[in-house]
This record gives structure tokens, sequence and C-alpha cells, in this order.
């Protein structure tokens, strides 16, 4: 069973605020688990989110 993150733990693995987290979670731009009033996020839902953000870089090929 994976383990599963509070808002305040996401947040400290992103290096952000809970505030952020909590935002994310309103619109819907993460999964999350309701746990009856409780929100979880699985570590692998957090890992697949900051896959999704992932910009590759631009390699430019300089005086060929």
């Amino acid at each position: 069973m994976q383990r599963l993150l509070t808002v305040e733990q996401a947040a400290a693995a992103l290096g952000t605020g809970p505030r952020f987290v909590r935002r994310l979670i309103a619109e819907r731009r993460i999964r999350f688990h309701k746990l009856g009033r409780h929100v979880r996020i699985a570590e692998d839902d957090l890992a697949e989110f900051i896959a999704r953000g992932t910009v590759e870089a631009h390699h430019e090929r300089r005086g060929a």
C-alpha cells in the first residue's frame, strides 16, 4: 500500500506552503483522496503532478 500524505507533508515535499497545495486540490489540478473530512495525496499522485510540470530543456547548436 502506498503512503498517503497530508496537505502539509505534500507542501513540504514540493517546497511550498499548504495554501498552494489546497489551491491545487480546489482547482482539481492534483489527484487526492477524501477520507471523511480529511484530504490525502498519494505519493505516486504527487510524483505524477511533478512529472506533468516538467519542462524539457531546449538545446541550441551554436556555430555548427
